[in-house]
């Protein structure tokens, strides 16, 4: 997708601090952190959201979640405890349609998140 804002950052045509990376997954600092640590994981290839995921993409959405625990860790609040989020379309707070794992540590952490 060649408009897609994530896509466009896979494609190096936009900068993103990037922490972590393999053939599948891409994460990177968000610009507009709402905790000390703010991560984004997302797949390399194109889906909207989890909602628009298909039958063969288990493994893919696993391995999201796995990875953004391991950049959690490699952020250093695996210990102190973090947040794994997935919005799904607009009233969710979704802003790019790209699906995208939210990684959120490094302070207290209210509870409902909104």
């Amino acid at each position: 997708m060649g408009d897609c804002l994530f896509c466009r950052i896979v494609a190096k045509e936009i900068p993103a601090t990037v922490v972590a990376e393999d053939d599948e997954l891409l994460a990177f600092k968000d610009i507009n952190p709402q905790a000390p640590i703010h991560l984004l994981i997302i797949p390399k290839r194109h889906i909207a959201n989890t909602a628009a995921s298909e039958a063969g993409d288990e493994a893919l959405l696993g391995r999201l979640l796995r990875f953004g625990c391991r950049a959690a860790g490699e952020a250093g609040v695996a210990e102190s405890g973090f947040r794994l989020v997935l919005n799904n379309g607009p009233d969710s707070g979704e802003a790019v349609p790209h699906l995208h794992l939210h990684v959120l540590g490094g302070r207290r952490l209210a509870w409902p998140p909104g």
